[in-house]
């Protein structure tokens, strides 16, 4: 895998997938080392002259008025970890935390951060080695930056906590020295500059757009399946229809639709079995592409995000200063990260409304939930329920949690973004959306097959076939949730994205 090479301004999330999920390599670029060079200068030469920065020579938060002598510098900087690094609940997953340690080291890479190049290579060597720290989700308030989940992200750093290496969970400093990585004492700045930033709430939520990106291609095929099994009226995909209300997402969405139905012969045209579709079917174009534009545009701010610097205060070299601001409170992709779970809240629950109206006699004509002999078998009756409950209890996860706030360090830090709380919402609501559109997969295969079927489209056909061959048709009740899980595996794998786009040829997903 190409090693990724970091300049501070040019990451990208592809690039944070190869990193995080399949261990590519890092390295700074040859401008990036100069400049935290620099940097660095400013900072040794800010405390010299032992001019009042913040975070440097004073205290932090509410004792930012107190000024530290330069023989407790040091002191203050490990202080800061140890103190702020009181998490609770599960840990962040691996993935997680090394995409968090990435983008803190890219935040470094501009040269605004004031920190030594021996941690930032302490860092670069954790991520290549393979030692990911064991950091606890619940804490951050999202302003003043990740402090808490940061501040673990570093203990392993000193040679404190607890980190993972080759699968096992090791003491901190246990883990630098299996990994043959020496551990760090931090000087001037190095502690707040490592733990004040958004790249926790920024790792979640961009892990999680990019899941986004394709499950909203897997909910365009699961549409598609729902309408080889009800008949569907392909009339409502008609491009005519789309151009004039021309939405780009909904757009796609109608002409991916149509292309994975392209020569079916089980779907309709209006008139010739109803009129009309419901809404779940006839308006898919219309949701599925609200959903699909708005992942795109909290996309375009994590790219801004990932690239960015976020410290406080930053260090501008050219005019040696250290200017206090407030890039590190999270508020830009709070409001985007709430905008994500909602986005993925309703693709959720149109397909549960799909789901409905297969399993459902009245509605589909067929079998009541999805079954021969009813009454003996319940088929796909609770399968609804999961769906129902995975759709409702989005619906609380959606409350957004970026318009809430609480001061904290005694009201220094009296408003705060939540951001990291709304990161971990909607990767929890894509969950439940991915397992729901598990559901309406299988659903769909097999209402095809009571149906009878006379022919599926190119794309559906490959979608069926993926399906088929890790879920059975139900001729009696079974433990139906392992079919779910094989069913969402198919989505978490790619298989069924590759299935379809093999047999789709040259259509763009």
């Amino acid at each position: 895998m190409v090693e990724v090479v970091l300049t501070g301004n040019e990451i990208t999330l592809q690039q944070i997938i190869n990193v995080a999920r399949q261990g590519a390599k890092v390295s700074l670029s040859p401008l990036a080392e100069k400049n935290i060079i620099r940097s660095r200068r400013v900072v040794d030469k800010l405390v010299d002259e032992s001019r009042v920065v913040y975070g440097v020579t004073t205290g932090f938060g509410k004792f930012s008025e107190t000024f530290i002598e330069k023989k407790f510098t040091n002191s203050l900087q490990k202080n800061l970890i140890v103190s702020h690094a009181v998490g609770a609940g599960d840990f962040f997953k691996d993935e997680v935390v090394r995409a968090a340690m990435l983008l803190r080291v890219n935040n470094f890479a501009n040269g605004y951060s004031g920190v030594r190049p021996e941690t930032v290579n302490a860092l670069i060597a954790m991520l290549n080695r393979g030692v990911t720290p064991v950091v606890p989700e619940k804490g951050s308030l999202g302003a003043s930056g990740d402090l808490v989940p940061l501040a673990h992200m570093v203990l392993p750093l000193l040679g404190l906590g607890q980190a993972k290496f080759c699968g096992k969970v090791y003491p901190g400093a246990e883990a630098m020295e299996k990994a043959g990585i020496p551990t760090v004492e931090l000087t001037q700045k190095e502690g707040l500059a490592l733990i004040n930033g958004t790249q926790f709430m920024t790792a979640v939520g961009a892990l999680a757009v990019y899941d986004a990106l394709d499950l909203l291609k897997v909910a365009d095929i699961a549409a598609a399946m729902s309408f080889e099994a009800q008949n569907g009226i392909t009339d409502a995909l008609d491009e005519r229809m789309h151009g004039i209300r021309p939405h780009k997402g909904q757009i796609d969405s109608a002409r991916l639709v149509a292309a994975l139905l392209k020569g079916s012969r089980n779907v309709t045209r209006q008139g010739e079995i109803r009129v009309q579709d419901a809404y779940s079917l006839r308006c898919t174009p219309q949701v599925h592409g609200a959903s699909k534009d708005a992942v795109n545009f909290v996309k375009s701010k994590v790219d801004i995000e990932i690239n960015s610097v976020t410290d406080n205060p930053v260090i501008f070299s050219d005019t040696e200063e250290a200017v206090s601001g407030g890039n590190f409170h999270g508020q830009p992709v709070a409001l985007a990260f709430d905008f994500l779970g909602i986005a993925l809240a309703e693709i959720a629950d149109i397909s549960e409304r799909r789901i409905e109206r297969m399993v459902n006699s009245s509605l589909s004509g067929l079998p009541s939930f999805l079954v021969e002999h009813g009454g003996v078998n319940s088929g796909f009756m609770i399968v609804q329920y999961t769906a129902a409950a995975l759709v409702s209890e989005n619906k609380v996860l959606s409350h957004p949690a970026s318009v809430d706030s609480i001061p904290s360090s005694a009201n220094q830090e009296d408003h705060v973004s939540m951001g990291t709380i709304a990161a971990r919402k909607a990767r929890e609501i894509l969950e439940n959306a991915r397992r729901v559109l598990a559901i309406e997969l299988m659903c769909a295969c097999q209402a095809i097959d009571l149906r009878g079927n006379k022919g599926l489209g190119a794309g559906t056909q490959a979608a069926y076939d993926c399906v088929r061959k890790v879920v059975p048709f139900l001729t009696e009740d079974r433990p139906l949730y392992e079919d779910i899980n094989r069913s969402e595996e198919l989505i978490i794998n790619g298989s069924l994205l590759e299935a379809v786009e093999a047999a789709a040829g040259k259509m763009e997903f």
